[in-house]
């Protein structure tokens, strides 16, 4: 059975942690402007509230845009991200604010979805996470790209 009480004691005691903390800069804040780009912009987190428990979060959005190196057309995707947080959660607002920072980046779609994976696992060390992006259509043809940490071919050998 699941003891409320000490489970909201301990998101209290994750919630002044972060707020002591200063970590969250962008929360609650209207005037902060869009990084221009993703070298620029941070993924911000706070404590895991539940970190004995392995329990899956899941972010989607179908308003990312980047731009093509080549063409310099945008790709427009959905981009969906589960994880499974470790000691760290990551805070939506700092993702929105970094997914839109890709708006005038120049980059293939698999380099993309891999940069998101690589910074989203940078930022919270999770135990597990997955990005899905789902570009639109150019051309008569859809791309997906899905990444994963960790990464379940390593050590397999190379053909």
């Amino acid at each position: 059975m699941i003891d409320l009480n000490r489970l909201r004691a301990n998101f209290d005691i994750a919630v002044a942690k972060a707020k002591r903390a200063g970590g969250l800069t962008l929360l609650g804040r209207s005037e902060v402007r869009l990084p221009a780009s993703p070298a620029e912009a941070r993924l911000e987190t706070f404590p895991n509230p539940a970190p004995s428990r392995d329990y899956r979060i899941h972010f989607e959005t179908d308003d990312f845009t980047s731009v093509c190196p080549i063409t310099s057309q945008p790709d427009f995707a959905r981009i969906e991200i589960d994880y499974v947080p470790d000691r760290l959660c990551v805070e939506s607002k700092s993702l929105k604010f970094y997914l839109a920072s890709y708006r005038n980046e120049r980059a293939f779609n698999e380099a993309v979805t891999n940069r998101v994976l690589d910074d989203f696992v940078k930022a919270c060390a999770p135990r597990e996470a997955i990005v899905t992006a789902q570009f639109s259509a150019r051309g008569g043809i859809a791309l997906t790209v899905r990444a994963e940490y960790p990464d379940k071919t390593a050590g397999r050998d190379k053909e």
